[in-house]
């Protein structure tokens, strides 16, 4: 029996000896700033996980987070390969800079670990492979952190969507533009302007709407064409590699078309807000993020509401992860959609920097 395949044995054991016995999982946190504290906070809102360790390499971070989590006495630690050594860890939180995603998670599947890996699971063709090959052999659970794929309304609205309700898809229109650039002194300022380490505003943060693209269209694109650059930022900070602003066109199997645009320039008073995913059918459009309203191409029709708003739990994708990690649900994001949206952003940025059509077969990634 190799290595791998005895981990995830123990893995899977301890994981069904909690379910039964209703021992709460032991959980390390790997990476808890911004975005990884939030994730802390919403796993210790489960009262099926405990928080048995926590790592990042900012001690003030590191400081905060065990003192947060203090009720389930984490061990604390600076080297993230503490957390994947540990034998009686069976789960693995991952909100790290993004160029960190792939290894630590390869990491983590091959130690037999169930496996949350905030998106964007790769921030190049190369990590996405990587991470989708061993993914794919592993029998633990990996879910990615496509957050509004637990969203109920928008899953009804897709549902709806894909169903027929607005007849074919033929179009998407989508932005996602924020009202000024993240702080150049922030506590992301010293990873984030490297294009290499974040992948930038459209690998970074944009995955978030463009796998909202795919999975309202039920596919992912084929090619992709656009510009970026920086308009207003320009060596703003020094050095920077990253684009300030976008603008791409996708092309989906049956020649369905999706734009996207983004920019860190957007005015807060301006109408329609800075983020919207309109979704054109043969019999009218729904704003699928503005309250999931239908708009019929008739005029003597009237705009209804898809899908009616549901109450939604701010951590209802970590509680759907350890659904499948202790009762065998479906991941709300596999690897399969983590990488197909990681993928989409890398093909539009691609397609930016080379300034010509790029194929996703370009990519090399079988998903």
């Amino acid at each position: 029996m190799n290595i791998e395949r005895r981990s995830f044995l123990i893995a899977a054991a301890a994981a069904n000896a909690a379910a039964q016995t209703g021992e709460r999982i032991a959980t390390g946190m790997i990476g808890v700033g911004n975005r990884g504290s939030s994730l802390l906070n919403g796993v210790l809102q489960q009262p099926g996980a405990k928080v048995a360790a926590v790592c990042d390499i900012k001690p003030d971070r590191l400081d905060k987070a065990a003192t947060t989590s203090a009720k389930d006495k984490p061990d604390a630690y600076k080297d993230w390969r503490r957390i994947i050594d540990r034998k009686d860890i069976n789960a693995v939180f991952i909100a790290t800079p993004p160029h960190m995603h792939s290894e630590m998670a390869i990491a983590a599947l091959r130690a037999g670990k169930h496996v949350y890996c905030e998106k964007p699971v790769g921030v190049t063709a190369d990590q996405v492979r990587e991470i989708v090959k061993v993914a794919k052999a592993s029998k633990t659970v990996f879910t990615a952190g496509q957050q509004l794929r637990s969203q109920k309304q928008l899953g009804e609205c897709v549902r709806l969507i894909r169903n027929g309700a607005i007849g074919n898809v033929i179009w998407v229109k989508a932005q996602r533009h924020a009202t000024s650039d993240l702080p150049h002194d922030g506590s992301s300022g010293d990873w984030y302007f490297d294009v290499t380490k974040s992948g930038g505003y459209l690998i970074e943060q944009s995955v978030h709407n463009l796998d909202l693209c795919n999975w309202v269209i039920g596919a992912h694109p084929i090619r992709a064409c656009g510009f970026g650059g920086n308009m207003m930022h320009k060596n703003d900070p020094p050095g920077r590699t990253i684009f300030d602003s976008g603008s791409m066109t996708y092309e989906y199997p049956g020649g369905v078309k999706m734009s996207f645009t983004q920019n860190v320039f957007h005015p807060r008073t301006l109408p329609l807000g800075g983020q919207y995913v309109h979704v054109y059918g043969e019999n009218g459009a729904v704003d699928l993020m503005g309250g999931a309203t239908f708009h019929p191409i008739n005029r003597d029709e009237k705009p209804v509401v898809l899908a009616e708003k549901q109450e939604e739990y701010e951590h209802a994708h970590i509680t759907a992860f350890f659904a499948a990690v202790v009762k065998g649900e479906p991941s709300p994001a596999n690897i399969t959609i983590g990488a197909t949206a990681a993928l989409t952003a890398i093909l539009g940025h691609e397609a930016m920097i080379r300034g010509t059509v790029v194929s996703w077969s370009d990519l090399g990634v079988e998903i």
